[in-house]
């Protein structure tokens, strides 16, 4: 059994009787991603999110998140990535990481709450959430990107899903993948969290050298929110493919800048709500 995944004793009941019986669950902690700088004078550790995560990847988690809201803009500039303080005693889990940053990061706390209330996805209204983008200079993908067959993205579903060894113990995750035009699945990673799932899939892309990804798509298993779209337009994905449906603000997102916005890609059939000219 991983950090991932927990049993525990339940009942079950078919509607005329019940029984014991064993679950396993996925495992839902918070995580604490703390920064730092390494500038000559020493910086403390500052604290700039708590998320609840399921365990594992969290370096690339830590990564994701960074990159994606804005803080870093390339892995040069992270020294080191590591889990810090004392494991917690009941679960053995370490719920703090911490990122070292090169002196000329700019660490300064009210600057990072301002940016995070610019960005995200709890904005005063939608069209300031979208003015922001163009504000902190995210640039159109209009001119990016490869075809991606509707084989290919049939296919998204289920060929993620064999990568899902978490799900298929719990049945209780999201997943987040990068795919090529081919439909070959690069990364696959799993979280109680769908924005959790894709920062990870974007921290490893980060790490390897892999960004931005203009050749690529993200699939993810949810909903497509206007957060998904912001993190995959800083990534430089240009096509975001959700098994679930879009919301209006992903659609203007996507449609701002270039991008090609697939929902509701399941039972053999999807929409597409922007970019058609990269589905064909």
């Amino acid at each position: 059994m991983s950090n991932s995944s927990r049993q525990y004793q339940i009942e079950r009941t078919d509607g005329t009787a019940r029984s014991a019986a064993e679950d396993t669950v996925a495992v839902e902690e918070p995580l604490e991603i703390q920064v730092s700088s390494a500038a000559p004078a020493g910086a403390a550790a500052k604290s700039v999110s708590i998320t609840m995560r399921t365990p594992g990847k969290d370096a690339e988690l830590a990564l994701g998140f960074l990159f994606t809201e804005g803080i870093i803009e390339t892995a040069g500039q992270v020294l080191s990535v590591a889990h810090a303080g004392a494991a917690d005693p009941d679960t053995g889990l370490r719920n703090i990481i911490r990122v070292e940053m090169t002196p000329d990061v700019s660490l300064d706390l009210g600057r990072l709450e301002r940016h995070f209330y610019t960005t995200s996805s709890c904005g005063v209204c939608g069209k300031a959430s979208l003015d922001a983008l163009h504000v902190t200079g995210q640039a159109s993908l209009a001119g990016s990107g490869s075809t991606f067959t509707p084989r290919v993205l049939l296919g998204l579903p289920d060929a993620v899903r064999e990568k899902q060894p978490v799900f298929s113990e719990t049945g209780g995750l999201h997943a987040a993948a990068i795919f090529g035009p081919d439909g070959d699945i690069g990364i696959v990673r799993e979280d109680v969290g769908r924005h959790n799932a894709t920062d990870k899939v974007v921290g490893a892309l980060l790490h390897d050298g892999g960004l931005p990804a203009h050749r690529c798509g993200l699939f993810v298993s949810s909903r497509a929110s206007f957060e998904l779209m912001q993190k995959a337009l800083v990534a430089g994905i240009p096509v975001l493919a959700a098994v679930g449906a879009p919301s209006s603000l992903a659609i203007d997102t996507a449609k701002a800048f270039g991008m090609t916005l697939v929902g509701f890609l399941r039972e053999g059939s999807f929409n597409v709500y922007a970019g058609g000219q990269r589905v064909g």
